[in-house]
């Protein structure tokens, strides 16, 4: 049997026990994270940040490749630490890109796009920091802290700030963007932020990268197994970056990348700028039907959601509902009918809602609106 075979039959076997013994899982849809694409882009689904023997994970490349491949991922990375080596001693190998091409080889049967990427590893500041699509991690074994953005740079990468709410760098939790991280961002050697890495998300680090023109990145940044950390078989789920691309390719991927064009997903929440998040939001949530309950106004229309995030919805439309409060919850995968009490019947009807699992900057949630014709 192929080893990736054995990897996903055993991977499966682990959850399937841990859902009998422990609890069903509630996404309807299933593992594989589901989102819809969008009118002129393709969102695909992304981990840049996660490590395995070859730095100080705990598995293997190809478990990495395996756990993408059930969870319906479009793109990964392993971004193993420069610097940082505790496994040397067991795992010596004086080549950084081995990791990558460990994974390459074990996805190249599959629709799975491996990106080369590293790990910059220093004290604060800058902090840790990712280098993603680049050309040779070798390279990058350069003491100087700033200098080693400027190589990331003349291999093209794509780079990003690392959890900057780690409380192991910054003990009250608070992303602070220091002078130095100002540098970097004025010298267009910095052009992401995590605003949510593993099982933190920080309201500063979505602020940052708002008035600094900085992608919005979402990573699991996962060393032991996604299973057990993020509690898949429970319900949960890796988080991830959704990145707008005007085609499926690697190329794609990074040009959607430069150009900000990301949502990060999170404990079923959306956090992005609205120019992406809108749309998303519009597409993931669609009417299936609306008609007039015999003999009243009362129009029932059926809302279903396409995606593995759970919507919650507060209603800003002038209309209210026979069964439900101003607050309505979709379900991954569910449908729910809401019944709108129109007073006379009409011929269309326009429901708008604020979407609370949706962020687009602190403390603020976008409204969304959908149109539909009805059924009198």
């Amino acid at each position: 049997m192929h080893k990736l075979s054995v990897v996903l039959f055993s991977l499966i076997s682990l959850h399937t026990m841990a859902q009998t013994e422990e609890a069903p899982h509630s996404h309807r849809m299933g593992r594989a994270l589901k989102f819809p694409n969008v009118p002129g882009y393709h969102v695909m689904k992304c981990d840049l940040h996660m490590h395995t023997v070859f730095s100080d994970g705990a598995v293997w490349p190809d478990i990495r490749v395996a756990e993408a491949l059930m969870d319906g991922l479009d793109a990964i990375s392993l971004t193993e630490h420069l610097e940082y080596q505790p496994h040397k001693a067991d795992i010596p190998h004086p080549d950084r890109n081995r990791s990558y091409e460990l994974a390459l080889k074990e996805a190249k049967d599959h629709h799975l796009l491996i990106i080369r990427g590293s790990e910059i590893t220093r004290k604060m500041p800058p902090g840790h920091n990712n280098a993603v699509f680049i050309e040779d991690a070798n390279k990058m074994l350069i003491s100087d802290s700033v200098e080693v953005f400027r190589e990331a740079k003349r291999q093209n990468a794509f780079t990003f700030w690392n959890h900057p709410m780690w409380v192991s760098q910054r003990p009250d939790g608070m992303a602070t963007l220091t002078p130095m991280h100002k540098m970097l961002i004025k010298e267009k050697l910095l052009d992401g932020i995590e605003v949510v890495n593993d099982g933190s998300y920080s309201d500063e680090a979505l602020q940052i990268a708002l008035d600094n023109n900085l992608t919005i990145m979402g990573t699991s940044d996962v060393h032991k197994l996604v299973d057990w950390t993020f509690g898949v078989p429970k319900g949960g789920h890796r988080p991830i970056t959704l990145v707008f691309s005007k085609d499926t390719t690697a190329a794609g991927i990074k040009e959607g990348l430069m150009n900000r064009r990301t949502v990060a997903f999170f404990k079923d929440l959306l956090i992005g700028r609205d120019e992406y998040l809108v749309p998303l939001v519009k597409e993931s949530l669609k009417i299936t039907s609306a008609k007039y309950r015999a003999k009243t106004t009362v129009l029932d229309i059926e809302i279903e959601n396409l995606t593995s995030s759970a919507f919650t919805l507060k209603n800003k439309s002038k209309y209210t509902f026979d069964s439900h409060s101003d607050l309505v919850t979709i379900p991954a995968g569910g449908k729910v009918t809401i019944e709108v009490k129109t007073v006379n019947k009409i011929n269309s009807v326009e429901l708008s809602f604020e979407v609370l699992n949706a962020i687009n900057a602190p403390n603020s949630h976008p409204t969304v609106s959908w149109s539909t014709q009805t059924k009198l």
